[in-house]
């Protein structure tokens, strides 16, 4: 299974990826050779537009797996991934936290009532809930956007996710 950390200079990565279900770490800025010791310790593919990350001789070398990411468009980055990686883009959909990477775990709906706007309560009957942040997700529009965007980069995830 890949795993990921992304360069704050392809970001919105991050969040297509989890939306797919992939483990991906957004790398903040600051030391390349953090990022590089990172994805070295944990086995994760960098995806970078920095050619200088490029160059190291982790990389050149075939230790460390890299994307350089190609163009400025979001959605034409994540196109080169899924297609250099040959991702599925039905993996796990919609499993991951999109704010920091972590295992959504479901939740009946009484326990979200007080955490849900009424009407959201009301027309909704799957949760979702991050261990982390506790921010809680459903299939709302916002879903069904992500949802659609998710089949322009590969096969539509099933409908039962």
């Amino acid at each position: 299974m890949w795993k990921f950390i992304v360069d704050t200079n392809v970001g919105k990565l991050a969040k297509w990826l989890r939306i797919m279900g992939y483990d991906t770490l957004f790398f903040n800025g600051g030391n390349d050779s953090r990022m590089v010791a990172i994805a070295l310790a944990e086995g994760r593919v960098i995806l970078t537009k920095d050619t200088q990350i490029m160059k190291r001789g982790v990389i050149t070398r075939g230790r460390l797996k890299a994307i350089l990411i190609q163009s400025d468009q979001p959605e034409q980055q994540m196109q080169q991934v899924v297609d250099s990686l040959h991702l599925d883009c039905r993996f796990k959909p919609f499993s991951v936290c999109l704010e920091c990477n972590q295992p959504l775990v479901e939740k009946d709906k009484e326990q979200v009532k007080d955490l849900v706007p009424p009407f959201v309560f009301k027309t909704q009957n799957q949760f979702m809930e991050c261990p982390s942040c506790h921010r809680i997700y459903w299939r709302g529009t916002h879903w069904q956007r992500m949802r659609e965007k998710l089949s322009k980069f590969g096969k539509h995830p099933p409908n039962n996710s």
